[in-house]
């Protein structure tokens, strides 16, 4: 996986994307949570992360929030992720097909 380049308030902060966990959405803000520092609040739509992220790594199981597959643990007969970190997400009904097609 390439670098990404994230602007942040500080300048542009250079991540690996196989550090990234997930990255949650909040109106034009993004949350990203790595598994090696605390996380990162951008000023950045979901989507931007969306068109740099490799969608064959990263799943975009609701309108708030895209996940790294390396970082699921398992997940249920009801869709229901659950993260090496024990943190759990539900897919939402738009997207079942969709990550259906890319887990299976």
């Amino acid at each position: 996986m390439n670098l990404i380049h994230i602007p942040t308030n500080k300048g542009v902060k250079v991540v690996m994307p196989q550090n990234i966990i997930r990255i949650e959405a909040s109106s034009s803000y993004c949350k990203v949570y790595f598994d090696n520092e605390y996380p990162l609040t951008v000023a950045k739509i979901l989507h931007w992360f969306e068109e740099k992220l490799s969608d064959d790594f990263f799943y975009r199981i609701h309108r708030t929030h895209l996940v790294n597959r390396h970082f699921i643990s398992e997940v249920s007969a009801d869709y229901k992720l659950t993260l090496l970190n024990g943190e759990q997400f539900q897919v939402s009904k738009r997207k079942k097909n969709l990550f259906r097609s890319k887990v299976a």
